[in-house]
């Protein structure tokens, strides 16, 4: 009996290991297999990696169970058991050849270091990534960039690839555009003006990032520099030592708005991108009186313009530029070229340069002329009288306005002479006229017949 329950269960054992062996060989085709092979099967992988597709956002082939798109079958791991490099990997799906293509590639994606921006499993984050931006573009590019006290509005609101293309790009800098392209997205406005002003400055024709930064500064609008003035000089530095050198200083460069007070830094309909047209642009300050640098106070020469209709020649062509320099000079009232600021002046050519910008030298160079001027006693040039002496000759706003007046010739009404408004008295005749002024008796001119006056 005991041999015969021997026998049964030896029996049984075989039969035993005889289903081991047979079932081990049906799953696996090995005869050698482990146990833990077993649990490669798709269904298996998450007994361990219970949150792998838990996030907002998934991995394809994650979300499906089918980790062994990526990864080879093997048991428990000590290592990422991938099929083959990341790189690699993520181009058997993603067309490797879209990062072919292009001049610019992003340096983690030429490197193949996809993972370095994107979770290949889950994220709570939009395209896998694996933080929202500039975080996530921060773990490479330094967050210096950024931290100043104006911030332009993408970067701000962490929206990088409102920019920059994160994977590649025709363009340098990973841009989605070419230079001022890639602002003007966004500042359609000034995409407009540049296409239709007439004038468009240098340097935003050239490329907007010459005066702004397109990540962030201290200076508002990402300026390089205070917008202003110092940005301007920056460039432009014959100018920036002109103002410093010149005596007499225009008052507007000293206002809040500085070198903006008259010019648009963009683009203009106007020369030399003026915000207005130049003499309109002058009376918007010139509206009221004002002191001057001298100390005197200077007359609302809007006011004045639309009391005295008989405008000098520039100030009709309404441009007050042709007489003085809008960024200071070394001549009173910020003339171009030197002329007398006083009543009396001894002659010299050199004295009325600005005068002879227009007018010719000789109408006080000659005694007598039929030709030369109107203001004549027969043949003898009254021009040459008044103003051609070598102690007092009278300079020519004596008797003339340089802006306007409401008498024939730019003639005054009166001229100041110290505290006293010296009268002119001037009359035109036919062929000639008369002067009553202040310093003489009255006096008569005749261009056909010449008058013997006291």
């Amino acid at each position: 009996m005991v041999k015969k329950g021997t026998n049964i269960l030896i029996l049984f054992l075989v039969g035993f290991f005889f289903t081991i062996f047979f079932l081990s060989y049906s799953f696996t085709g090995s005869p050698n297999i482990s146990n833990a092979a077993i649990r490669v099967d798709n269904k298996k992988c998450t007994d361990c990696h219970s949150k792998i597709n838990k996030g907002k956002y998934v991995h394809g082939p994650t979300a499906v169970g089918q980790c062994t798109i990526c990864h080879v079958k093997t048991g428990r791991h000590k290592f990422k058991p991938l099929s083959m490099q990341i790189s690699g990997l993520c181009f058997k799906c993603h067309n490797k050849k879209n990062f072919e293509s292009d001049k610019h590639v992003h340096g983690a994606v030429k490197a193949g270091l996809c993972t370095q921006c994107h979770n290949p499993h889950h994220s709570k984050y939009k395209f896998l990534l694996r933080n929202k931006q500039p975080g996530l573009c921060f773990k490479c590019h330094s967050k210096k960039m950024v931290d100043k006290k104006f911030i332009h509005g993408p970067v701000a609101l962490g929206t990088c690839t409102v920019c920059h293309n994160p994977h590649q790009s025709n363009f340098p800098k990973m841009l989605m555009a070419k230079g001022n392209n890639v602002c003007f997205t966004c500042h359609t406005d000034k995409a407009i003006g540049v296409k239709t002003a007439k004038f468009v400055h240098t340097p935003v024709k050239k490329s907007c990032v010459s005066c702004h930064s397109p990540h962030a500064t201290n200076y508002k609008y990402q300026l390089k520099a205070p917008g202003r003035k110092a940005l301007c000089l920056g460039c432009h530095k014959k100018k920036k030592a002109w103002i410093a050198e010149v005596k007499t200083k225009h008052g507007a460069l000293k206002t809040k708005k500085g070198c903006l007070a008259c010019h648009n830094p963009h683009f203009s309909n106007y020369p030399y991108q003026l915000i207005k047209q130049p003499m309109a642009l002058c009376l918007s300050c010139h509206d009221k009186r004002i002191k001057a640098t001298d100390g005197k106070m200077l007359p609302n020469m809007k006011a004045f313009f639309a009391k005295y209709k008989d405008w000098h020649g520039p100030i009709k062509q309404k441009d007050c530029t042709a007489c003085h320099n809008p960024h200071g000079s070394n001549n009173f009232r910020m003339l171009r070229k030197y002329f007398p600021p006083t009543f009396y002046a001894p002659f010299a050519v050199k004295n009325y340069a600005l005068c002879f910008m227009c007018h010719e030298k000789s109408l006080v160079l000659t005694p007598r002329t039929t030709t030369l001027t109107g203001f004549r006693n027969g043949s003898q040039n009254l021009h040459y009288v008044h103003v051609n002496k070598p102690v007092k000759g009278r300079t020519c706003i004596a008797c003339h306005s340089p802006h306007a007046t409401n008498n024939p010739f730019h003639i005054r009404n009166s001229v100041p002479f110290g505290a006293w408004a010296l009268p002119i008295g001037f009359k035109e005749t036919k062929n000639g006229g008369s002067c009553s002024p202040g310093c003489h008796v009255t006096r008569y001119f005749n261009r056909i017949k010449a008058i013997k006056n006291r």
